[in-house]
């Protein structure tokens, strides 16, 4: 069995750390420019400002910052500077509903590949970004360490990417609809003072508000309603929450999901820059394995429309 390496792109909010525990070797790196004008190469590990100083800067809604997909010349660097070790590669992107990183890898796979054609690399869109793609990374990690092939490993990602889910309230969707990454932010922008808009992903590879909930409480209870009824073995799963300066609120979002499901381990982050510069702060998500995501998360809303009933049946 061909040796191959998996190497995801900056969205992923995955610290040294974390990529050192799950093996991920290496990873794209994307562009983001500050207020002040000036741009530098996304950096997963918070060497040049703290999650705390980066979202406080975005608090007004006034400093906002820019992002950009990873240059093709630097990926095929990457690229090749592990076909020429004799290693595969699985490369896993952001989602290309939001970003061109994917077509980007292929480019560049493309480009490395006719350096050395006696290689492969199999680029896969996973639809998902942030943390999500955090959790799907890791993921595909634990089954390389299984022993599935580069091949095997694409076709379970493919097979598997919608089942990758996020739920959690925010405190608004002001950077997320600047930004586009909202599918159907119009039925919900514009009312949204004292409420928690709630989000998962779509089959698109966008996030999807499915229900807005008054008060932190009702929306974390929710969560866990939620997980319930579209969540997989969850008391087996390695879960992450995600949070961008909301770091109390993880840990109460944590204390209930390991309360109700007591699952293998719970990791809490920061959401990274790449994906923090269009999310903002208030974030505050868990990221589990449940049923595939259905078309037009016809699933999902139903799933939230009977809670959003229950919870104005007790009004």
């Amino acid at each position: 069995m061909n040796s191959y390496v998996i190497i995801p792109d900056t969205s992923c909010d995955l610290t040294a750390d974390l990529r050192a525990r799950f093996d991920i070797p290496d990873y794209l790196r994307g562009v983001i420019t500050y207020p002040d004008g000036h741009s530098e190469r996304i950096n997963l590990d918070w060497e040049n400002i703290t999650p705390t100083e980066f979202y406080e800067s975005m608090k007004d809604k006034k400093s906002l910052y820019k992002t950009g997909a990873v240059n093709p010349d630097e990926a095929r660097e990457i690229f090749e500077k592990y076909l020429s070790q004799g290693q595969d590669i699985l490369s896993i992107s952001l989602s290309s509903a939001l970003s061109s990183t994917y077509n980007v890898c292929l480019q560049a796979a493309k480009q490395a590949l006719e350096k050395y054609p006696e290689r492969k690399i199999i680029c896969i869109d996973s639809l998902r970004y942030s943390t999500a793609l955090a959790l799907l990374v890791i993921l595909a990690g634990e089954k390389k360490k299984e022993g599935l092939s580069l091949e095997e490993n694409a076709k379970w990602v493919e097979e598997h990417k919608h089942c990758i889910h996020q739920m959690g309230p925010m405190d608004d969707l002001f950077f997320l609809c600047r930004t586009g990454r909202i599918s159907n932010f119009k039925a919900f922008f514009g009312s949204l003072i004292g409420v928690n808009p709630m989000a998962d992903f779509n089959r698109n590879g966008m996030s999807e508000v499915l229900i807005k909930c008054k008060g932190k409480q009702i929306a974390f209870d929710t969560t866990i309603k939620y997980m319930k009824e579209v969540g997989v073995d969850l008391s087996n799963q390695l879960m992450f929450i995600a949070h961008s300066n909301r770091a109390q609120q993880a840990l109460r979002l944590a204390e209930l999901v390991k309360e109700n499901f007591n699952p293998k381990e719970i990791i809490i982050t920061d959401v990274g820059m790449a994906c923090g510069a269009s999310i903002g702060p208030g974030l505050c998500a868990v990221y589990f394995v449940g049923e595939p995501i259905s078309e037009n998360c016809e699933k999902e809303k139903a799933i939230m429309k009977a809670l959003d009933e229950q919870i104005k049946g007790k009004k």
